[in-house]
């Protein structure tokens, strides 16, 4: 039974991670790629570790807990300031029909990085 449920944790675990590397493969801006890689990552990650615990034994309790806790509280942060920098480099926003809700809350390029490395090669 035990197995079976490490096996089954583990099989989640990496189908998300899975889903999450399609996600940042696939998806169009940076804030969606974001997201992805943070949401699934992240619960893929935990899944992995949690089966790995049940399927190891309770020898490593402490430090998988503390683990899968530092994890998510980690990629929290780490996720909203990757946005906030992402956003203030002037990255693509796709998918806002109701405009843009920072505006006027934080300085942004006007230009993206994508426009403003092509224009320092091309000469423009």
């Amino acid at each position: 039974m035990r197995t079976v449920l490490a096996a089954t944790l583990l099989g989640a675990g990496v189908l998300f991670i899975c889903i999450a590397a399609v996600g940042v493969a696939r998806l169009p801006d940076a804030f969606q790629r974001m997201h992805a890689s943070t949401k699934a990552g992240g619960l893929g990650t935990s899944l992995v570790i949690l089966g790995a615990l049940v399927g190891g034994g309770v020898d490593h309790l402490s430090a998988g807990a503390l683990t899968i806790v530092y994890t998510l509280l980690t990629l929290s942060v780490s996720s909203q300031l990757l946005g906030r920098a992402a956003y203030m480099s002037g990255a693509a926003l796709r998918g806002l029909e109701l405009g843009d809700p920072l505006a006027g809350v934080l300085e942004r390029e006007e230009l993206s990085l994508e426009e403003r490395t092509e224009s320092e090669f091309t000469g423009d």
